[in-house]
């Protein structure tokens, strides 16, 4: 077994940890990464696929983002709003898949859904996706709007080094200074100390579990700065052009949120939930 070079810090001290459904995973002793053999990776960023989206894929998964899109997404989105320091006028799902969410603010916020977008660049056919026209189908590269804060959730397990560095470098382009973004995935102490099973080529397509250590690597020279939610083995923050540095706890916000931004949680029709979501899943995990 050839062993190379992390693919996100470029240690050679990595090693063999697992090996799931015939694809061996490496851990970087550097930046803690796990990841897919490298050879897989590299055949990935030239166009190879390992998950075959059949209709059973999209059966499963189209059920899946209608959960994370009701449950674990209104929650972060909650979350984001009460961590920004900016008035968020735009916000953005990364990675949407058939866009569910921008359904799910629609429901929970009505006379606020304008405010927020949605993104995917291999959307599912046509049938399947939302109907919203906040709904945007291609690459960050193509987006002609700035943003004031986002989510991504469940995304970058999927996408090899390359691929997420290139995502963080269009984010830069579409944000304005201070916009603050959640990522929710699975990071190395959630796989090791909680679910081995995250690590799945085949059917979930979980390739990469990013560290800190690799995403502050990948980010660098881009103006983020990365944010380690406590408590949260699975969730972290970014924010461009921050005055604040990456040892700030950034969960002691919610006590200054902005009233602007608190608003937008209070819907005049559905009433408080999401400001209440919002504030009890930042206290949470402590």
């Amino acid at each position: 077994m050839v062993i190379k070079k992390c693919p996100c810090c470029f240690s050679i001290r990595v090693k063999n940890i697992v090996t799931v459904k015939g694809y061996n995973y490496f851990q970087c002793k550097s930046c803690g990464s796990i990841y897919i053999d490298t050879q897989i990776i590299d055949k990935i960023d030239n166009g190879f696929g390992i998950v075959q989206y059949t209709d059973n894929y999209w059966e499963t998964e189209l059920a899946d983002a209608r959960e994370r899109a009701y449950g674990v997404a209104l929650a972060r989105m909650a979350e984001a709003f009460y961590y920004s320091r900016i008035p968020i006028k735009r916000f953005l799902d990364i990675g949407s898949g058939p866009g569910y969410f921008l359904d799910a603010v629609s429901k929970y916020l009505p006379n606020s859904e304008h405010i927020f977008y949605a993104i995917e660049k291999f959307p599912p056919p046509s049938e399947f996706i939302t109907k919203s026209e906040n709904y945007l189908v291609g690459d960050l590269s193509d987006v002609n709007l700035k943003f004031d804060g986002g989510i991504c959730i469940e995304v970058i397990e999927h996408i090899t080094p390359n691929m997420l560095k290139n995502l963080l470098m269009n984010l830069a382009k579409v944000s304005n200074e201070g916009a603050f973004y959640i990522f929710n995935t699975g990071m190395p102490d959630y796989v090791l100390k909680e679910d081995m099973g995250y690590l799945d080529p085949i059917r979930r397509g979980h390739i990469v579990s990013y560290s800190l250590k690799a995403i502050e690597k990948l980010a660098k020279g881009m103006d983020f700065t990365v944010f380690p939610l406590i408590g949260k083995s699975w969730a972290f923050g970014i924010e461009y052009k921050t005055k604040s540095t990456s040892l700030e706890n950034i969960q002691d916000r919610i006590w200054t949120a902005l009233p602007d931004n608190l608003n937008i949680l209070c819907d005049k029709d559905m009433g408080s939930v999401l400001r209440i979501l919002g504030l009890e899943t930042s206290r949470a995990y402590r």
